[in-house]
């Protein structure tokens, strides 16, 4: 199958090389696809080839750019941590952590379902669930960043470090809360509030 993807530009041979934004798009769009079938059917129940006939492209796009069907919910965790990132970057000094994340967070925005319901399905996919923690790992250098800023210290002391992993098990925790009961969000205020006290 050729895909949108794959189509070679006129007078070159093969297949043109795509941007990182381009790769980056696209395996956010099979990511998107492969969540969606993930939902409707079960992950055990969902084949390559049928994430590769949701979004369009062949199944050896798919296999280039993820490792196994599970690592395909990767990029929308990611755009939804990237979000959240950002929101944490923006933390004004005169406000406190849970007092800015009530006001300026939406839990991943227009895709919050979909990231939920992969949360969901982690608790019984120890694959699916391993990328999701990896995933939540990797966003602790910007905790780090945030609070050693946020105190004056170097990122790499071990205040910043303490505090970063501290909320980092805390938003863990409210989101697995979140997608698994239906908590409301302010669920995630009162658990970071628990965590971090008056910061």
């Amino acid at each position: 199958m050729t895909d949108v993807w794959d189509t070679p530009t006129p007078g070159r041979r093969g297949r043109p090389p795509l941007s990182d934004a381009q790769r980056e798009r696209q395996r956010l769009e099979i990511s998107r696809h492969a969540v969606a079938l993930f939902r409707a059917q079960g992950l055990a129940a969902t084949s390559g080839a049928q994430i590769a006939h949701a979004a369009g492209v062949s199944e050896r796009t798919v296999w280039r750019l993820f490792r196994s069907k599970e690592a395909c919910v990767e990029p929308l965790l990611r755009s939804a941590l990237e979000e959240f990132q950002e929101v944490l970057r923006a933390w004004p000094a005169d406000r406190g952590l849970v007092e800015h994340l009530r006001a300026e967070y939406r839990a991943a925005g227009p895709e919050r379902e979909d990231v939920l319901a992969v949360v969901r399905m982690t608790r019984e996919e120890r694959a699916l669930r391993a990328v999701w923690l990896l995933l939540q790992e990797s966003a602790e250098a910007t905790l780090t960043e945030v609070f050693a800023r946020r105190l004056g210290l170097a990122e790499d002391s071990l205040e910043a470090r303490t505090r970063a992993a501290v909320v980092n098990a805390a938003l863990r925790i409210a989101t697995d809360d979140l997608a698994d009961s239906g908590a409301r969000e302010s669920g995630l205020a009162e658990v970071l509030r628990l965590a971090v006290g008056p910061y």
